[in-house]
């Protein structure tokens, strides 16, 4: 199987403040095809200027991974299946909530995709079955404990 990695880089701008908890939170993860992405914490979780609003933070990060990963799935099985597809677009949220255990953890993804069809799209039933099967099928979906939801639009 692939091996995939990613480095997380990140200075200590103000070694003073660190004690006080006062140290920007921004850094920047470097992928093995040579993107940057900048990054941060989430601005509901830690306030700027202490979070870079402009930075994608690991939640959303998390949510972008399992839409991408269904879409890049789903796409391969239209394909499959005989369709054509002209665009896909998700509108993905998750739910961020804290458990009887008293962790806070996303316990929900919402997928919404809405998907242009180049030539004849499949029926209610056929997509359904392709949604549920990219939803077999993605990588990240299965490496998470959160409930995955596909709400076509």
């Amino acid at each position: 199987m692939p091996h995939h990695s990613a480095t997380i880089r990140w200075s200590n701008d103000a070694p003073e403040q660190f004690a006080q908890g006062r140290y920007a939170r921004a850094h920047d993860w470097v992928f093995d095809g040579g993107q940057t992405v900048r990054a941060s914490s989430s601005t509901g979780v830690v306030r700027p200027p202490l979070s870079d609003p402009f930075g994608v933070d690991p939640e959303e990060a998390l949510i972008a991974a399992v839409s991408s990963c269904h879409m890049l799935w789903f796409l391969d099985l239209v394909r499959r299946a005989g369709h054509g597809v002209a665009s896909y677009e998700d509108a993905a949220e998750g739910a961020l909530e804290k458990c009887a255990d008293g962790r806070v953890r996303i316990t929900r993804v919402t997928l919404r995709p809405r998907i242009a069809w180049a030539g004849d799209a499949p029926d209610a039933a056929a997509l359904g079955e392709l949604h549920h099967q990219a939803h077999e099928n993605c990588f990240i979906a299965n490496s998470i404990t959160a409930e995955v939801v596909v709400e076509p639009r």
